[in-house]
């Protein structure tokens, strides 16, 4: 994976995609080159007035561009389920790749719609809805893949399987640490799971180092810490790289020929870089874990994954 980086993004022309959280930052990065390079993007974002405004930079930027804007709060499982069931007028029955990459960050303690605390169940438990949802296409798309987006700072904290929605205690960068983990833990239990249904759909994962994006300002922000905005602005401004760079793990993860199952690409030396493959944290990749979690996620979701559609490999 040596200085991979845009121009290595193979043709992407009659492929399919739908990237959540695409109206700015790593999002709208990863939609704009999946573009560029001739794939159908459906840009997935909470808001409608950002999301159409990015769909409106996009067309400007790219204008060939095959792009279309689908609401979609992760936050809201109704909202989940909407687009699931509405996503056939752009994408058909195939989908080939699927970005898990909308997500909130050190928040003060908030609930979804559905009850759950705001970064697990926005983060972990709407894209899992989701890539539930959207798994029959995945699985009757050949070369398909699912990329979820998950940090460096997922080795914060491990999950706490007595107390997933923060109830008992929350502590925001705690939360925001395991809902990382789940992102990771999940990925490895999908992985798991598509092995033994004999997929070949890949599963992996990616993480954006530090760049500068919209997401590390959000709490602070709703919270009206305005000091603390404008210092977490200044390392952005100073440390980080910017998004287009943060974007190359994702993209590498969804377009490189070789990437493996279970991979978790980031920038090369953690922060910034080329992308290669990343330290992860062991409880990430442990059997009972994912097994454990995959459970209470369905319960909590009341999505199950039906792998009876997948195409043997080889």
């Amino acid at each position: 994976m040596t200085r991979w980086n845009t121009s290595h993004i193979p043709d992407q022309t009659g492929r399919s995609a739908v990237v959540t959280g695409a109206n700015s930052g790593i999002g709208y990065i990863t939609a704009r080159e999946l573009a560029r390079r001739g794939a159908r993007v459906v840009l997935a974002c909470r808001s409608a007035s950002r999301g159409k405004a990015a769909l409106d930079r996009l067309r400007t930027e790219i204008p060939a561009a095959e792009a279309e804007f689908r609401p979609l709060d992760l936050a809201d499982l109704s909202s989940v389920r909407d687009f699931a069931a509405t996503l056939d007028g752009f994408t058909g029955d195939r989908l080939d790749l699927l970005v898990n990459n909308a997500g909130v960050m050190a928040l003060p303690y908030r609930t979804t719609a559905d009850g759950f605390e705001m970064q697990f169940g926005t983060n972990h438990l709407g894209h899992f809805a989701l890539t539930g949802l959207l798994l029959p296409r995945l699985l009757a798309t050949p070369g398909a893949r699912i990329v979820s987006v998950s940090s460096m700072l997922h080795a914060l904290a491990d999950l706490d399987f007595e107390d997933l929605n923060g109830e008992r205690s929350y502590g925001r960068w705690t939360a925001y640490g395991r809902s990382k983990s789940a992102n990771l833990l999940f990925v490895h239990e999908l992985t798991r799971r598509l092995a033994a249904a004999g997929s070949p759909l890949v599963a992996a994962a990616s993480h954006p180092g530090y760049a500068a994006t919209n997401l590390q300002t959000a709490g602070v922000r709703m919270e009206g810490r305005s000091s603390a905005e404008r210092v977490i602005g200044l390392g952005n401004r100073l440390i980080a790289q910017p998004a287009e760079g943060g974007a190359l793990g994702t993209l590498c993860a969804a377009t490189a020929p070789y990437m493996r199952p279970d991979s978790f690409v980031g920038p090369r030396n953690g922060l910034r870089g080329a992308p290669a493959q990343s330290f992860r944290a062991p409880w990430t990749k442990k059997d009972a874990n994912g097994a454990r979690l995959w459970a209470a996620s369905e319960q909590l979701t009341g999505v199950h994954y039906d792998f009876s559609a997948a195409r043997p490999s080889g």
